[in-house]
């Protein structure tokens, strides 16, 4: 992973004002000389046999987790297990689990607060959810039940251990899936004690630790009482963090393994009861809980969360990407070793000209076939296959730290403006005055491609934009007062697109922040 500089995090309100939360999407290893020499030896020495035993005992595993659903039917695994494969298996995982997770240097789990019964919690919400060693929270759980990807159980060991679990498994391929994961969690929480806690990382993903992700409300449908665990690695040097942008999990992995000794801190707080109105809505429930967790990590409760594969920030109604897909077409050209304020776009304004992917990769200098497809692959194509080369002209401009809001949202105007039919015949003596004016199609096209705003939403917008006045379009200057004074876009605008913030041509792993986040330009993960 390529690393950017500290404190990159943006504020999303123009300075002065209050400092911006940290970004919890990216983890920094900085490691000094003589800490690289003693992970060095460690590495050498320490990591290879810790990490050959711990995978010997996670197959070790594998009998346990299958003796106790071995030959039992769907309808039985419908109910909880007891019996003698209750006792013999369940105590078998606890110990080699616990076996596992010191050999990999968690030396200690040191304990603090009290587990609530499954009668007084039968939901357990733990967080931060920092990297894939938190399934260590589990051990001080009891082992209680989880939510799983159901495309976990093909994977080895790891599926035998899922189904032993009596996990709650959810699929990404089935639209009814998450409906059913519903159910199954309402039933459960709602049986009386007769089923073990479920356990929820409610962040989703994982993150640094500095900060809490926004909580999904699954774990908050059912209503019912839940028990916050807080999960904690007080070490000098975190190895352990694995977030968006990053170490990947072989150094992670690697680095743990090297650490002579690695603590773990679990938090029981107390119960958490939901008021009427937290019952009826998940969603208010998750968020007092989260700040509650925050509260007491000392971090902040932030609204960034997953959607897709994509980090986004909750503004409003609106929900942004960290990082704009503007920038991958500004990686494209700095890999082939363009600026885009070099590109020359001859876009004529208020017309659009449609281009092929050929004329794409001529009009900006591109050669390698993969460059010219993934920097094409950005813009909206038609029917044919053709772009806009007006959108070209402005995503490239927007790049283009040479120039201003005012000069951007200038240019933005003159490209997708269209001259009033009414006035047609006035505008050679009204240059720039309401003889032209934004209508739906191309203020919806200048916020998609600046800030990433889905057209529906940007057309509803435009719409509600234009009751003020008696025209169906916007003029310039108000089209540029919204992008500098309306309260969210204007921010977005002035975050996303501030020059001093646009890529750096002459740097290849410069990236801007922005919108409460420090983004650096990344190189894929291979681990």
């Amino acid at each position: 992973m390529s690393q950017g500089s500290p404190g990159d995090w943006a504020p999303l309100y123009p300075t002065p004002g209050p400092p911006a939360p940290p970004n919890p999407f990216v983890h920094e290893l900085h490691l000094s000389r003589l800490q690289r020499v003693k992970f060095c030896l460690l590495g050498a020495l320490l990591a290879p046999i810790r990490v050959l035993l711990a995978f010997i005992v996670l197959f070790l595993l594998w009998p346990f987790a299958w003796l106790q659903v071995a030959g039992l039917t769907e309808e039985q695994l419908q109910e909880p297990i007891t019996g003698w494969r209750k006792t013999v298996c369940h105590n078998g995982v606890l110990g080699l689990s616990r076996l596992l997770f010191f050999l990999l240097g968690f030396l200690r789990i040191r304990v603090r607060g009290q587990r609530a019964s499954r009668l007084q919690a039968p939901v357990l919400v733990a967080a931060p959810h920092s990297t894939f060693f938190d399934p260590i929270v589990l051990l001080p759980c009891d082992l209680p039940k989880v939510v799983s990807r159901a495309e976990n159980l093909s994977v080895p060991v790891i599926g035998a251990l899922l189904r032993f679990n009596q996990a709650i498994l959810v699929s990404r391929h089935d639209p009814a899936s998450r409906r059913r994961v519903v159910e199954e969690v309402r039933r459960r929480a709602t049986s009386g004690g007769k089923w073990p806690q479920v356990l929820f990382f409610p962040e989703g993903t994982c993150s640094n630790k500095k900060a809490l992700l926004k909580f999904k409300p699954g774990a908050f449908i059912a209503g019912v009482p839940v028990q916050p665990v807080l999960i904690r690695y007080p070490n000098s040097l975190d190895t352990t963090s694995w977030a968006w942008r990053g170490p990947g999990v072989l150094k992670v992995l690697w680095l743990t393994a090297s650490q002579p000794c690695s603590i773990v801190d679990v938090e029981f707080l107390p119960v958490y009861r939901p008021s009427p109105e937290e019952s009826r809505d998940p969603t208010l429930y998750a968020n007092n809980v989260q700040r509650v967790m925050a509260q007491a990590l000392g971090i902040p409760a932030t609204e960034c969360e997953f959607v897709g594969s994509l980090p986004v920030i909750v503004v409003g109604r609106l929900k942004v990407a960290l990082e704009p897909q503007l920038w991958e077409l500004g990686r494209v050209l700095r890999k082939a070793g363009l600026s885009p304020g070099c590109v020359d776009t001859e876009a004529e304004p208020g017309r659009s000209r449609m281009i092929s992917q050929e004329e794409f990769a001529r009009q900006l200098q591109l050669s390698d076939p993969q460059m010219v497809a993934g920097a094409f692959s950005y813009f909206q194509q038609d029917a044919r296959g053709l772009v806009d080369f007006r959108d070209v002209a402005l995503a490239l401009a927007a790049l283009d730290g040479g120039r201003s809001l005012e000069e951007l949202t200038r240019l933005a105007f003159e490209l997708f403006a269209e001259e009033k039919e009414k006035q047609a015949e006035e505008k050679e003596k009204q240059a720039e005055g309401p003889g032209r004016l934004l209508y739906k199609d191309g203020f919806s096209t200048i916020l998609h491609l600046l800030l990433g705003s889905p057209h529906p939403a940007a057309r509803t917008l435009h719409a509600e934009l234009c009751q003020a006045g008696a025209r169906q379009g916007l003029s310039l200057c108000e089209f540029q007062d919204f992008s500098v004074h309306h309260p969210l876009h204007g921010k977005l605008f002035g975050t996303y697109l501030r020059p001093s913030q646009t890529p750096n041509a002459s740097s290849p792993d410069s990236v801007p922040a922005l919108a409460n986040g420090a983004v650096q330009a990344p190189k894929q993960k291979g681990d």
